[in-house]
C-alpha cells in the first residue's frame, strides 16, 4: 500500500477515535446510557490502537477489517436513509409521540425535539388528536406523557386533543398499550402517524406493525452532537430485534 494513502488511513483512524473520545466527554452528563458509554471509549481506543499500530498489523487482519465494517456502515446508511423520509399525509387521525425521558417534571432535549416535530405536524392538520406515550421513569416525578401533554399545551394544542398512555416503560409498551387507547377512541378505523427522533423511527415502525399498528413515519431531528452513541445504541438494538 503506498505510504501515502497509509498515513492518510493512519491519521484519519487516530483523528476520529480522538473525537470519538472527546463526543463521550462533551455529553456524558446529558445521557444515562452507562454500558453504551463504556462502549464508545472502548471503540475509541481500539480505532486509536488501531492508527498507532496500523503498519504492524497482517494485511490479512486489514481487509477483514475492513469487510466487518460493512455491516455496521450499512445499519448505519439505513437507520439515517429511513429516519429522514417521511410518507405523513396531514390528513392522519392521531399522532403518536414516544417518549425519551423526563427529569422532574421537564422533557429533555431529545424528546422536545419530537414534540416540536408534533407540533408542526398538528399545524397542518389540526383535527388530528395526538398521543404521548411513557411511564414514571426514575428523574422524572410525572408520567412522561403527562409532562409532553403539557409541553404541548405550552406550544397552543388544546388539551382535549391530546390523549395520554401512562404506564409504559418500553418502545414496545408505548406501542402495545397506545393500541389499546386507539381501539377504545375509534372503534371504527384509524390512520396513525408516528414520531420519533430519526435514528429511533427504523425501530420504531417495525415494533409497531407487531402490536399491529401499521402507521406513516415522521422523524425528529436529532442533535449533531448526540449521533455517535445515539446511532451505536440503536444500531445494538436493531441488531438484537433482527435476531430476537
Amino acid at each position: 500500500m503506498d505510504e501515502e494513502v497509509v498515513k492518510f488511513i493512519r491519521i484519519t483512524l487516530f483523528v476520529l477515535g480522538i473525537l470519538s473520545l472527546a463526543n463521550v466527554a462533551l455529553i456524558f452528563n446529558v445521557f444515562d446510557s452507562i454500558m453504551i458509554f463504556a462502549l464508545q471509549i472502548s471503540l475509541s481506543l481500539f480505532i486509536i490502537a488501531y492508527a498507532i499500530f496500523f503498519n504492524k498489523i497482517p494485511k490479512k487482519i486489514h481487509i477483514a477489517s475492513g469487510i466487518l465494517c460493512l455491516f455496521p456502515i450499512a445499519i448505519l446508511l439505513l437507520l439515517a436513509t429511513y429516519g429522514n423520509t417521511t410518507n405523513v399525509t396531514y390528513r392522519e387521525d392521531v399522532v403518536i409521540v414516544l417518549g425519551a425521558g423526563v427529569v422532574g417534571e421537564n422533557v429533555t432535549r431529545p424528546l422536545a425535539r419530537r414534540l416540536d416535530a408534533a407540533f408542526e405536524y398538528w399545524q397542518q392538520n389540526p383535527t388530528a388528536y395526538i398521543i404521548t406515550t411513557g411511564g414514571l421513569g426514575e428523574r422524572a416525578t410525572i408520567t412522561e406523557a403527562e409532562a409532553m401533554a403539557r409541553y404541548l399545551v405550552r406550544l397552543g394544542i388544546p388539551r382535549e386533543r391530546i390523549l395520554l398512555e401512562e404506564h409504559s416503560t418500553s418502545t414496545y409498551e408505548n406501542l402495545k398499550f397506545t393500541k389499546t387507547i386507539l381501539d377504545e377512541h375509534f372503534p371504527d378505523d384509524f390512520s396513525v402517524v408516528l414520531i420519533t427522533n430519526d435514528f429511533h423511527l427504523y425501530r420504531s415502525v417495525q415494533t409497531a406493525r407487531s402490536v399491529g399498528l401499521y402507521v406513516n413515519r415522521k422523524g425528529a431531528y436529532t442533535d449533531w452532537y448526540s449521533w455517535p452513541v445515539n446511532y451505536l445504541r440503536e444500531m445494538i438494538a436493531v441488531v438484537h430485534m433482527w435476531i430476537f
